[in-house]
């Protein structure tokens, strides 16, 4: 075996290194490499055909992470006990790596890709993710797949005040800012992150220090590379071409394209329209036999015409494609409460872009279940977006969520989660169903599902609106324009998509995809300021609807309460087998869900009814309060007795109310004092340790009659218990036997 490998130090105090093999494991991929830091290990691979497929005019690139059981010595849930699809945290790790590897593969290859990232060891204080992008990267590094890299990732957080590169999952879960970044030598390509309101000058901080890591990382794949002798990159053609045609065409539709990203066409089907007008015109001066040869070249040249007029026109005439400024918002509207049966609704259109956005509330049993080989629990707080192919006039097959729909959603989730109150009894889902989209749809779920969780009654902390940032540079001039609130044509045609959610006060999440090389921190710092400015504008906006979040729920919304019992009262509360809480939760129409922590037991009470609530509440409340003697309570005659009554004082809580402390006067007889049922308010006098009767007073809440002498000290602290019969509940019976 021919073992090779090289080891990076990470910034930061102790061993933090990261160790890159090569030659021992997949030596039939044309790429391999395994990235281990402290015990944590990633096997990564990389297969490309040697030919393209007849007609490919893209990269058929695949990229796939996952994370086996076994790393962390754990068994897959499930009736098949193995892995099976990826779940959506493997997803997300998936795209960040093919967000960073796709815009470096040659333009012109069109070979299929394959890449493999698994995680085969985890020792659960290593985040495998901030390593993935790295060991992909190492895999292309030393195989022979022409490849303009190479690149790496890290994550960067902020905690105690200060940056950590790579922290540990422990380091992490108090993390002020958590990003991820992707580059190369020369420059970044890809940021993702999450933000508790930081500044745009933190942002631009934490991506300085991410591409100094970023910088030895690449370093340290070329020296693999030349290691391995994997410098000669294998030779391919994957596309022919037509400079006479490509010439004829730029000659016929340059001007045309210019002349229309001129004209400011708000509608982007009419402006489709006009562009398709100018393709028809030339291709109307070939030959049938020309249009069917030259079909797949057209497509690529007429892209690349409309790319090049488009840009030159926003550079030159400093208009956009729908006519308005740089730093110009399209026109927004919105509306909550639009669903009347939902728990809360809104409705957020920005120019040709719209949301309908919902938010359902329900208890802990509505939790999802995490299952993963590293993280597991449950999660209370989920976002769905859905972009259904109506919202672009389109007619396609619909099969299933797709890979961008799960990255859209966690961006909106990430973006809300930073202003969701601490204390939520709730499992809150927030669904986006993206009803028309041209651009920054992911950007209106986020104002969307701000305004419906204010719809909701939701206290969140502050407003949160999201923009889509764009940019068009020709390094060549030296020209560039910053884009607000960008369309999706802009998105298309331009250099970068760089989405930006946050408060008034600071960044909740981003979202970065940089196409060029050469993007300046200065222009970057530029971006994020009027990105700054975009979102106070867009906050303006949706305060004219909803200023803050409403009062109370909505009328049908389930209303929970939560109560702290002892450790020791959760047995009590549950009963043998779950008797005692089934049947409160029968006989009340409440969902109860108790969670053992910090040494407590946390109980939930659910319920749209209040007054179901407040019943079980009640009957829990009954089962763990402790009887304080001195207490007033308001209780209920279960039975009369010849020297008595016994009445309910508490749920499940009966004592003796003793004919003698019903009343001042001295009764000879119950008859026609009380009836079952009948409310009475009493004392409790005393309990007895011994025998856990408690013993009642009446008279001591009447007023005293005057020139009755006043109590002994024995009548004032309760006059003990009676000796002679009386059951567990309650005092004397004079003479003893049954109460009934």
């Amino acid at each position: 075996m021919n073992i090779k490998n090289i080891k990076i130090a990470l910034p930061g105090e102790g061993d933090r290194s990261i160790t890159i093999e090569t030659g021992k494991l997949a030596k039939q991929a044309d790429g391999s490499v395994v990235v281990r830091m402290g015990d944590t290990m990633l096997l990564a691979t990389v297969v490309s055909n040697k030919d393209a497929k007849e007609g490919m005019d893209y990269l058929p690139l695949s990229v796939d992470y996952q994370e086996k059981f076994a790393s962390s010595g754990r068994i897959p849930g499930g009736f098949f006990k193995r892995e099976a699809r990826p779940s959506e945290y493997e997803i997300l790790i998936s795209r960040l790596i093919d967000r960073s590897l796709r815009p470096l593969f040659p333009d012109d290859y069109h070979a299929e890709i394959q890449v493999l990232v698994y995680l085969i060891s985890a020792d659960g204080k290593v985040m495998p993710d901030s390593l993935a992008g790295l060991a992909a990267s190492a895999a292309i590094a030393v195989s022979n797949i022409p490849f303009n890299g190479p690149i790496s990732e890290v994550r960067v957080s902020k905690i105690d005040g200060k940056f950590v590169v790579n922290p540990t999952f422990e380091e992490n879960a108090n993390a002020t800012l958590d990003i991820i970044v992707a580059g190369t030598m020369n420059d970044l390509n890809m940021v993702e992150g999450s933000m508790k309101e930081c500044s745009e000058a933190e942002m631009v901080e934490a991506l300085k220090l991410a591409h100094d890591v970023i910088k030895d990382q690449c370093k340290a794949q070329l020296e693999l590379a030349k290691l391995v002798g994997a410098t000669e990159k294998r030779e391919y053609s994957h596309e022919t071409n037509d400079e006479h045609l490509k010439e004829n065409m730029r000659k016929h539709c340059y001007e045309k394209f210019y002349t229309i990203a001129t004209e400011g066409l708000a509608n982007k089907h009419v402006r489709n329209e006009r562009f398709e007008a100018v393709r028809d015109e030339f291709k109307a001066t070939l030959t049938d036999e020309e249009k069917e040869e030259k079909a797949g070249m057209m497509k690529r040249y007429f892209f690349e015409i409309e790319k090049e007029a488009v840009r030159d026109c926003m550079l030159n005439e400093k208009v956009r494609l729908d006519g308005r400024k740089g730093d110009e918002i399209r026109p927004i509207w919105s509306e909550v409460a639009y669903l009347p049966m939902a728990h809360g609704s809104a409705i957020f259109t920005r120019g040709e872009t719209q949301s309908l956005t919902t938010v359902t509330l329900g208890s802990k049993l509505d939790a999802q279940l995490i299952d993963g080989a590293v993280i597991d629990g449950t999660n209370n707080f989920m976002l769905h977006y859905n972009f259904p192919p109506f919202s672009t006039g389109e007619a396609k097959m619909m099969r299933g969520t797709g890979r961008r729909e799960i990255g859209h959603g966690n961006l909106a989730l990430r973006a809300l989660r930073a202003v969701m109150p601490v204390e939520n009894p709730y499992t809150v889902r927030i669904v986006s169903d993206i009803l028309e989209s041209n651009g920054s749809s992911s950007m209106a779920t986020v104002c969307a599902g701000c305004l419906a969780l204010m719809d909701a009654g939701l206290q969140i902390t502050k407003p949160v609106a999201g923009i889509a940032m764009g940019l068009i540079a020709d390094p060549k001039s030296g020209k560039f324009a910053i884009l607000s609130d960008i369309l999706g044509d802009e998105d298309h045609l331009g250099d970068m998509d760089f989405k930006v959610t946050g408060t008034k006060d600071g960044i909740t999440a981003c979202q970065m995809d940089i196409k060029i090389d050469g993007l300046s921190y200065e222009v970057l710092a530029q971006a994020l300021e009027q990105a700054r400015n975009g979102r106070l504008h867009i906050l303006g906006e949706m305060a004219k609807t909803l200023a803050g979040p409403n009062a109370d729920y909505k009328p049908y919304a389930p209303r929970i309460i939560q109560i702290k019992i002892p450790k020791d009262m959760i047995g009590a509360v549950i009963g043998p087998g779950g008797k005692v809480i089934q049947g409160i939760q029968a006989d009340t129409g409440a969902v109860i869900v108790i969670e053992e922590k910090d040494g407590m037991g946390y109980v939930d009470i659910s319920s749209p009814n209040k007054e179901a609530i407040d019943a079980a509440l009640a009957r829990i409340k009954g089962i763990t309060t402790i009887p304080e003697p001195g207490t007033e309570y308001e209780g209920k005659v279960k039975s009369i007795v010849e020297f008595g009554a016994f009445v309910e004082f508490l749920p499940g809580k009966e004592g003796l109310l003793h004919i003698s402390e019903v009343d001042w006067k001295r009764l000879d007889s119950m008859q026609g004092i009380f009836n079952e049922g009948d409310t009475v308010r009493v004392k409790l006098l005393a309990v007895d340790q011994k025998t856990g009767k408690y013993r009642l007073s009446r008279k001591v809440l009447l007023p005293r009659p005057e020139g009755m002498p006043e109590p002994t000290e024995e009548e004032s602290n309760g006059g003990g218990f009676r000796s002679g019969g009386g059951d567990r509940r309650g005092g004397d019976r004079r003479g003893g036997g049954h109460r009934r």
